[in-house]
């Protein structure tokens, strides 16, 4: 099973989306796990017993926005490193090694052990996979001009974007994440043969019913895929 910890300043953005699909299904039958940290929870109290500092504060050297408090986020990790074993720690930064699909197949393979048969394809990567399997994933949210480097500098992770675009916050990457390496897994999704990097997908879709009547003109089904001949099915599909 793989433990993702989630650190993020809004969790109720990534719960939402988990209580959806096949995510919630993974979770319910114990295929993944998913723990989250606030680093809000750990903020310095102030000179007010009832409240709490503030998580940001002005980036020294001047410019614009605001950059996240160091130790708030130092205690989250360190919380989810004590429930974990053998860990990665994701930052999500624009500036960071482009997730795709090769990569989730790469973490899901190392959370199942080189012993465990599975139908997934073995990816390493610049020598960071070799020799060690993978239980626990440390995802690490941050937002506005981002978080104070000496995090990373205490502990090290591996910078990962989601695209060339910059975000509000890291939450939808860390969604991105979740969701790309659960289905790589066994068991999660109903049928594997359902993972689309895994067969001849069509750019086109067709369902019931065979004949589309729609404001006076009739769409129907390309005939080819009512033959049965799954030989000119797939030719069909190579060239759409």
């Amino acid at each position: 099973m793989l433990h993702f910890h989630i650190i993020s300043l809004f969790p109720e953005t990534v719960k939402a989306y988990l209580e959806e699909s096949i995510l919630k299904r993974a979770l319910k039958k114990g295929l993944i796990k998913v723990s989250f940290y606030n680093p809000k929870d750990f903020a310095p109290v102030s000179h007010n017993p009832e409240l709490k500092e503030p998580v940001d504060d002005r980036p020294f050297g001047g410019g614009p926005g605001m950059v996240l408090k160091a130790e708030p986020f130092l205690k989250s990790i360190e919380k989810a490193l004590k429930k974990s074993k053998n860990f990665e720690i994701v930052y999500f930064s624009p500036r960071g090694e482009k997730f795709n699909t090769e990569m989730a197949k790469a973490f899901a393979q190392k959370s199942l052990g080189e012993k465990e048969e599975n139908k997934i394809l073995t990816f390493l990567t610049k020598g960071f996979w070799k020799n060690k399997k993978l239980t626990d994933l440390i995802l690490v949210s941050g937002r506005y001009e981002g978080i104070d480097s000496r995090v990373q500098e205490i502990y090290p992770g591996r910078e990962i974007s989601v695209g060339d675009y910059v975000l509000t916050g890291g939450e939808i990457p860390a969604m991105i994440l979740i969701d790309s390496i659960s289905r790589q897994l066994p068991g999660v999704l109903g049928n594997f043969n359902s993972l689309e990097e895994e067969r001849i997908s069509a750019g086109k879709y067709y369902t019931r019913p065979e004949k589309l009547r729609w404001k006076g003109k009739v769409y129907e089904v390309p005939r080819v895929l009512l033959s049965g001949n799954h030989k000119k099915i797939e030719e069909w599909k190579r060239e759409n």
